[in-house]
């Protein structure tokens, strides 16, 4: 048995679109009903991040695939939600159990203020004995139906609620060393460093079992999870209540390290930076060496379009990313003050720029 599944007190589970559909679109109520079940009788706090609105909305329009242009995506989500929310609410509540709908754009969990506000809302559900049900909001988000996938999300949502456990489930049955079909291909029962990954292409379609991308995205959650403190099964869809029950099915990604401060996690992972600060020698230094706040005369050069408040990444002369922090300045104000000394500003220009251009509290290392 695996004990860090049955200790977990509060799990996040993600399902993808193929777990809940049909092969001609619209929602396979069996599977539905079958994915409900195990995860009702799951002795821990549970928060579902589900796919499937796109998909579930095929059918009722009359498309026969999922359409590539993004007004007819967005419209496909538009009707499926819905019908994705009432199968989920009839079949909890065949079981009891109340759920509640959350839609999250990237702006939800990339500004702080709306990251705290879905933290509220997503304890309370659960202070309320709910299940909250967790959905990217398809029908304005267009970069996540650009990029298409709620793996990354149900990442975040697992370190914002606080999980013991993220289950990502999907129609693979877990992690392998080459195409499943490959007679040398062997599973992957556990990753206990990433290190372990070495020669693994997850890359290339076939190679773990999904679709192109589809295993890069997974590994990529789990790598967020686990650098968080949270441990990860990835396994089918099927296997759901075994993989609950604690049993060795899927792929068990080990916690890399304990749960770091949810202000640095939500800086270093759950921010999209609006531009970049280049540092001189120096700067980099006393940044990345000595922890210190990030002053305007250890910047050369500004890159992107930001207001005060917004994440920007730190790039060092070769212009790779050292750091990432929030900025004290729009980017239209830092090109008159770079390479100048705090005392040498508020002497000329007042005693407002004195201030860091990102102060040490607001600074995580990448």
């Amino acid at each position: 048995m695996r004990e860090q599944v049955t200790q977990a007190r509060r799990i996040v589970v993600k399902v993808g679109s193929s777990s809940l559909t049909t092969t001609a679109g619209g929602l396979d109520e069996g599977r539905v009903e079958a994915l409900v079940e195990a995860l009702a009788a799951a002795p821990a706090e549970v928060v579902l991040v589900s796919s499937g609105a796109i998909a579930a909305g095929l059918a009722p329009l009359g498309l026969p695939r999922r359409p590539r242009d993004l007004a007819t995506q967005q419209a496909a989500a538009s009707v499926g939600q819905g019908l994705l929310m009432r199968a989920y609410n009839d079949a909890f509540a065949r079981h009891g159990r109340v759920v509640g709908q959350v839609l999250l754009t990237v702006d939800d969990v990339t500004r702080r203020a709306h990251y705290r506000n879905a933290y509220r809302t997503l304890r309370r559900l659960l202070d309320l004995k709910a299940i909250p049900i967790v959905n990217e909001n398809d029908t304005v988000a267009t970069e996540e139906i650009r990029f298409g996938d709620n793996d990354r999300l149900a990442a975040l949502v697992a370190a914002l609620v606080h999980a013991d456990l993220l289950v990502l489930l999907s129609d693979v049955a877990g992690l392998y060393t080459a195409d499943p079909s490959l007679p040398a291909s062997r599973a992957i029962t556990d990753v206990r460093s990433f290190d372990d990954l070495a020669g693994i292409d997850i890359r290339r379609p076939g190679k773990a079992g999904v679709g192109t991308g589809g295993m890069v995205t997974k590994v990529e959650a789990a790598r967020i999870a686990t650098t968080s403190g949270i441990p990860v099964v990835l396994a089918s869809a099927p296997h759901a209540a075994e993989v609950l029950a604690g049993d060795p099915v899927g792929t068990l990604f080990h916690r890399q390290r304990e749960r770091p401060q949810a202000r640095l996690f939500w800086l270093a992972h759950a921010t999209t930076p609006r531009g970049r600060l280049h540092l001189d020698p120096g700067a980099v230094r006393a940044v990345v060496g000595g922890h210190a706040s990030l002053l305007a005369a250890g910047i050369t050069a500004v890159d992107g379009r930001f207001a005060a408040g917004d994440p920007v990444d730190l790039v060092d002369t070769a212009g790779m990313p050292v750091a990432r922090g929030l900025v004290n300045y729009d980017a239209t104000e830092l090109p008159p003050l770079l390479g100048r000394s705090t005392g040498e500003l508020a002497a000329e220009l007042g005693p407002a720029y004195e201030r860091e251009v990102i102060h040490r509290d607001d600074l995580v290392l990448l």
